[in-house]
């Protein structure tokens, strides 16, 4: 996570603080280059709706569903930006959710399907 996002955070003109909560046991359930891709579009979209800086929250949990994954950040709220969905998203079959953050800012909910969902897709 951190080799995706820190160059966007290095080029970014203000600063951001990023904050990391994820177990390093979770595993990627798909390709983790078009994993990267989708974390960094999303990312890029984060840091737009910053640019005076703040803060960028990754964190992610295993479920029932699937492994979630959330990148929160503490810039505009949903009404007042492009949301636009990374061709990414759908190679890997991942669905996406966007939502306000309390405390303002956006949280982008990544839910990529657990094995056993997609064994039941293909068949």
């Amino acid at each position: 996570m951190e080799t995706v996002t820190a160059p966007l955070l290095i080029q970014h003109q203000a600063p951001v603080c990023l904050e990391l909560d994820i177990e390093l046991e979770l595993p990627v359930p798909c390709d983790h280059q078009r994993t990267a891709d989708l974390i960094t579009a999303l990312s890029k979209q984060a840091l737009e709706a910053m640019p005076d800086g703040g803060d960028l929250t990754i964190t992610a949990c295993q479920t029932a569903a699937g492994l979630e994954l959330e990148i929160a950040d503490s810039g505009t709220d949903a009404t007042r930006r492009e949301r636009h969905l990374p061709i990414a998203a759908a190679a890997i079959n991942a669905d996406l959710q966007w939502q306000n953050c309390p405390q303002g800012g956006v949280a982008v909910t990544i839910l990529f399907p657990s094995q056993a969902s997609r064994r039941r897709l293909a068949a």
